[in-house]
């Protein structure tokens, strides 16, 4: 594994499911992933974010970052803090006022209340899903704009933007690549747990007709691989010919079911599936495909993001030829550098969507005034792992590498879109 790559990784293992991020040090959050590409340099491709920049003061009125400075979360406030000042940089960016939400949802309520009172016309922040759900009526009814640092989309809405890593962003990018493959024929077989869920909230999104079965235990996954494979129908009627034949005294007939009982079975009625395993489960999930004649490789697989942290183990448990959708690990090395550089130590992964909130509030903010139309620009940014673009209902999309699983590790298949000016790109 490269060592670059390690801060991705550490970031997909932060963001594994779909309710919050990293909750203080060591603590493991279940935040869906879904990351980004390089910027591009011309009129059509994402804004750069800015360089670098003095550290200014928090000083209240025009931006406000609502942080956890205190409680449980209080470890990686300030990292938070140093990276959307970072993506502030210099120039006519409004003065950035840090309140701290106590990492609590009714502190975070209170923050920006705070910071509304203040005259903060623009929010970034809160870290989880719970304190932006609180926040969100108090700054709706304000009018007052939020780059909140949750994937949970579920509080996402207009003017309200959830900047963390999605399912919703990896699906999109393996539809795209399995449609390049020819394999445009879609079904999931997805855990019933939060990434799961959000797994099949997308690809329900993108392939409307797509079939899914979600499971909650082995027992469960047994039946709905049966099930989604049509394996009663596509194995059914050859095995009940194969019995009666080989119960045949009729040497003919006992040749046919054996020369029947060779002969592979039709194929399952999808030509990609998308699944959500990790650990345990991956393992029993790829022994149990074959079983129902579901074959990786004949059929394209679609898994997390997650799978970067250890493809190899992927590929052992059945899977090699998988395809997942994540950042290539050298696009975020510049923003570590310079966060480094800035504050003598390296990034924590939640670090970079402040920084992607801060880049953004800089390029919306250069006239010395909010341009909320600006949030929205369709080319989009270029964030610390490469290009995000705000849509105006509340989503946020990134660009993303796609990766295959390798007994050796991950083979990046297709880079990062460079820019974002168009859904199918």
């Amino acid at each position: 594994m490269r060592p670059d790559s390690l801060p991705v990784l550490a970031l997909l293992a932060c963001l594994g499911g779909c309710a919050e991020p990293l909750m203080g040090p060591g603590h493991m959050r279940t935040e869906v992933m879904a990351l980004s590409t390089a910027a591009g340099s011309s009129t059509n491709t994402a804004v750069d974010m800015p360089s670098a920049g003095p550290l200014a003061s928090p000083s209240g009125g025009g931006i406000a970052l609502l942080a956890p400075l205190t409680g449980v979360d209080a470890a990686i406030g300030p990292s938070l803090v140093n990276a959307a000042r970072l993506g502030l940089g210099t120039g006519t960016v409004p003065p950035l006022d840090v309140i701290d939400t106590g990492s609590t949802p009714r502190g975070a309520a209170a923050a920006a209340e705070q910071a509304i009172g203040a005259g903060d016309r623009l929010i970034l922040g809160p870290l989880t899903a719970r304190e932006t759900a609180e926040v969100a009526p108090i700054a709706a009814a304000a009018h007052v704009e939020v780059l909140a640092f949750t994937s949970d989309t579920a509080v996402a809405g207009p003017a309200l933007w959830t900047l963390g890593i999605t399912p919703a962003q990896q699906v999109e990018a393996l539809v795209r690549a399995a449609d390049t493959a020819g394999r445009g024929r879609f079904a999931g077989l997805l855990p019933l747990d939060p990434l799961g869920e959000a797994m099949d909230r997308a690809l329900r999104a993108a392939e409307p007709s797509a079939p899914v079965r979600l499971y909650a235990d082995f027992t469960g996954m047994s039946e709905a691989a049966r099930a989604l494979s049509d394996y009663a129908a596509r194995r059914g009627p050859v095995d009940a010919r194969i019995k009666r034949l080989a119960a045949s005294h009729d040497a003919a007939d006992r040749a046919e079911a054996a020369r029947l009982a060779r002969l592979p079975v039709p194929p399952p009625p999808f030509s990609a599936l998308m699944i959500a395993e990790t650990g345990a489960g991956l393992g029993e999930l790829g022994s149990l495909l074959p079983y129902y004649d579901v074959t990786p490789g004949p059929v394209l697989i679609l898994g997390p993001g997650l799978w970067a942290t250890n493809p190899a183990a992927v590929a052992r448990a059945g899977f090699s030829g998988a395809l997942y959708a994540a950042p290539d690990p050298a696009a975020g090395q510049d923003f570590r550098d310079r966060y480094q550089l800035a504050f003598g130590s390296l990034p924590p992964p939640l670090a970079a969507i402040a920084f992607d909130a801060g880049g953004v509030t800089r390029l919306a903010t250069e006239t010395g005034a909010l341009d909320p139309s600006a949030l929205t620009n369709p080319a989009g940014f270029g964030g610390a792992d490469g290009v995000l673009a705000l849509q105006p209902g509340g989503s946020v999309r990134r660009a993303l590498a796609v990766f295959e699983v390798t007994p050796e590790g991950a083979r990046m298949i297709r880079p990062a879109p460079q820019a974002l000016s168009a859904p199918g790109l």
